[in-house]
């Protein structure tokens, strides 16, 4: 049977994996890998860490370790354990000149002896010497007996106040320092109001309506006469117009429509329409074109479409 070194440095061969793939895979250092493939086993640790390296060296190359640990235990088996040999020879070779010559024997048991007689003797002694130093530690004053240092007493954070019936007595030593009369506070003058700096309207993104007559209102009553619900209004946009519709039931809709776009809105409710260029937008309400409400850059609010002479009764 092959040594279980040898075994071991086979089983890695034949996996091809190196000693540094062994170390970090079974987390063994790598001499003490070596020393196992060796069987050097000197170098190692006690055999019941050796065995574990075997172990894991054999789980780590997909062997069983059954094997190894029986090649491991026959070694055992077959070699004494490392340093009994020599204990036993020199046991055995300092027996027969102990027991060869009676005069060192001799000697070492009345040195043993001796030794008992001493120790009993000191016991004695200190036995005796105990209760004289004891009378004599009661005999001596009191004054001559250690006094233990007083401890400081700790010092007192709250001052108890003084009984009814006692007046504290002030000390001559200690003056109080003179109590000063607090200088009375002037009033100090209220502050002038800072007026605040008006604060600049924030421009609306609707611009602000134009006032003014309305010489197309005749005409969109005409186009628009006889149109009944629901009301279909759609906005065509040839230049960017911004432009916010609401009904009357309170839905609005609002924003800045780029040029060529189209905007449709359905209600059952008139629109009240408000346009910021009147010139860049035409209408259509229910298929009905309208006219022109204005010029370019002519702003139209609370427009009411269809108005109230349009509608169907």
């Amino acid at each position: 049977m092959a040594a279980v070194g040898a075994f071991l440095r086979e089983l890695r061969v034949t996996r091809g994996l190196s000693l540094d793939d062994l170390s970090r895979a079974t987390r063994v250092a790598r001499p003490y890998l070596e020393a196992l493939e060796n069987d050097a086993f000197a170098s190692l640790p006690a055999p019941v860490f050796t065995r574990g390296f075997i172990r894991a060296y054999c789980q780590a190359v997909g062997a069983s370790p059954e094997d190894a640990l029986a090649r491991f235990d026959g070694r055992e088996a077959r070699e004494p354990a490392p340093g009994t040999a020599p204990t036993r020879t020199a046991v055995a070779a300092a027996l027969p000149s102990t027991a060869g010559d009676p005069r060192t024997r001799s000697a070492i048991l009345v040195s043993f002896v001796l030794l008992v007689i001493l120790g009993v003797a000191l016991f004695a002694v200190a036995l005796v010497t105990q209760p004289a130093r004891e009378q004599r530690a009661e005999r001596l004053p009191p004054s001559s007996r250690a006094v233990p240092a007083p401890s400081t007493p700790p010092v007192a954070a709250i001052t108890p106040a003084p009984d009814a019936g006692t007046r504290p007595i002030p000390s001559a030593a200690v003056k109080p320092p003179p109590v000063r009369t607090p200088e009375p506070v002037r009033p100090v003058p209220p502050s002038p109001p800072v007026a605040a700096a008006p604060v600049p309207p924030i421009a609306s993104v609707a611009p602000a309506p134009a006032s003014g007559p309305r010489p197309w209102l005749p005409q969109v009553q005409s186009a628009v006469t006889g149109v009944s619900t629901p009301y279909r209004l759609v906005a065509k946009v040839s230049e960017p117009t911004w432009i916010r519709v609401r009904t009357e039931d309170g839905r609005t809709s609002e924003e800045t429509v780029p040029a060529g776009a189209v905007r449709e809105w359905v209600s059952n409710r008139p629109f009240i329409v408000t346009i910021g260029n009147a010139g860049g937008v035409s209408f259509e309400l229910n298929g009905r074109s309208l006219p022109s409400f204005g010029a370019s850059g002519t702003v139209i609010s609370g427009l009411v479409l269809p108005p109230e002479g349009g509608r169907a009764q």
